[in-house]
């Protein structure tokens, strides 16, 4: 199989995988629970498919990503899609970047990675477009869709979503990331 063809096929195969996990996230009922469920899986897979695949699947998965968790009911409304595709790409572009064979180097890739895509996630998300842009974005539509309904800030929805779960979903999945990329390299041969 030519190189073009793998990445293709591999990077397909990690997005289904993630919208797979997505689709079953979105059917539990707790909203703190899913979103901790859902985006420590999604994260896994983000981090298992930059370190075993490549930085450019990588992004192109963590760019695709929150348009399907947008679609699924997942991202609470659109104008969360730019800032998740922002926070997954800084997630899997540092954790490539900084990753290397010794433990230390993959457990500050892993703690940079993770503190990266909160800070960036909760800047943008609950800094701009809760706080700053609130009054501009509320009622407004793109098409049929609210862009900030109030639903959304009471009580205080978004900047929950956007705060200490990040955190902790970024470092839960790039540890299991971590864990498992070993055992599917050995399988994969690579």
């Amino acid at each position: 199989m030519n190189k073009q063809t793998r990445w293709i096929t591999e990077t397909a195969a990690m997005l289904a995988l993630l919208i797979c996990l997505q689709w079953v996230g979105s059917l539990i009922p707790n909203q703190l629970i899913k979103q901790l469920i859902t985006g420590t899986c999604v994260n896994t897979v983000l981090a298992v498919t930059v370190l075993l695949v490549g930085m450019s699947s990588g992004i192109t998965v963590a760019l695709i990503s929150p348009v399907c968790a947008f679609l699924l009911g997942i991202a609470p409304n659109i104008i969360t899609v730019l800032p998740i595709m922002a926070g997954n790409v800084c997630f899997v572009v540092l954790l490539q970047l900084l990753t290397g064979e010794a433990l230390w180097r993959k457990i500050g890739a892993l703690l940079a990675a993770a503190v990266v895509k909160f800070s960036v996630l909760y800047i943008l998300v609950v800094r701009v477009i809760c706080v700053m842009l609130k009054d501009d974005l509320l009622g407004k539509k793109i098409g049929q869709t609210v862009v900030l309904g109030p639903k959304m800030l009471e009580p205080n929805m978004l900047p929950l979503m956007f705060s200490w779960p990040q955190l902790v979903t970024a470092l839960a999945g790039g540890t299991l990331a971590l864990l498992i990329t070993p055992t599917l390299r050995k399988a994969l041969h690579k």
